[in-house]
């Protein structure tokens, strides 16, 4: 089920973001969508030398891509909030965007 509590937007962020932890295995998975309307996903990045939450990631690739704002994100995840460090990426771009928070079958937890 895909949140059905989101606008059409949203919930297409957050099946990407459901898209994306599936494709990888990953903890977590995670869209933004910019705002000329184009969307960005990553997942979750463990390495030796590099550890990022798909958050995190899903902004850097919105970033080097050059968008200078977002509208919206949305996480996938087993966990029960939003890492501190990912919501500070989104708020550096856009400081009232939301960020929804959906569990792995795609139900809205939280927008924060």
């Amino acid at each position: 089920m895909d949140a059905p509590d989101l606008d059409p937007e949203d919930a297409k962020l957050v099946t990407l973001a459901r898209s994306a932890r599936s494709r990888t295995g990953a903890a977590e998975g995670a869209a933004v969508r910019d705002t000329d309307g184009r969307t960005y996903l990553a997942a979750t990045v463990s390495l030796p030398s590099l550890t990022l939450s798909a958050l995190q990631a899903a902004v850097a690739a919105a970033v080097s891509s050059g968008v200078e704002g977002l509208e919206a994100a949305a996480i996938v995840s087993t966990g029960d909030d939003v890492d501190a460090a990912g919501r500070a990426a989104v708020r550096d771009l856009a400081p009232s965007a939301p960020v929804h928070l959906a569990g792995p079958d795609g139900n809205l937890r939280a927008t924060v």
